[in-house]
């Protein structure tokens, strides 16, 4: 089976590949795939990861039922620093990149969407935040 080019992780490029920038992508690659497992144990399903539009990216763009979720990951050194790190900008690139979904990706069969976050950290389980911001 082949692979949907939005589930593989890329490394940065060559004139990106400073040894801290890859080591803070792989660290964040593996936060999105705890945060992902977690989701599934939840009854989610993933539809896509590190989904990229020209306004923003979504971490994980995942489906319950009727529910559509924009899901931020955060991956910081405690539970409790993670969620002091979502600002207001990056929730307005999240918004203006989930509008580029909508579009993209219209679906009759969704009835209500909402943000949320999965906050990670080392040796803790990962901890949801339904409904962690609201757009205006």
């Amino acid at each position: 089976m082949a692979r949907r080019p939005d589930l593989v992780p890329r490394l940065p490029r060559k004139r990106d590949a400073r040894p801290d920038k890859i080591a803070a992508f792989r660290v964040g690659i593996s936060a999105e795939s705890r945060a992902a497992a977690y989701l599934i144990a939840k009854g989610y399903r993933i539809l896509a990861r590190r989904w990229k539009s020209p306004v923003g990216e979504i971490d994980i763009v995942a489906r319950r039922r009727r529910l559509l979720v924009f899901v931020e990951v955060k991956a910081r050194a405690s539970l409790d620093a993670a969620a002091e790190s979502l600002n207001v900008r990056q929730q307005q690139r999240i918004a203006a990149a989930a509008e580029a979904w909508l579009a993209a990706f219209p679906d009759p069969n969704i009835l209500d969407m909402r943000f949320d976050a999965v906050l990670v950290a080392p040796g803790k389980i990962p901890r949801h935040i339904p409904a962690a911001f609201e757009t205006t």
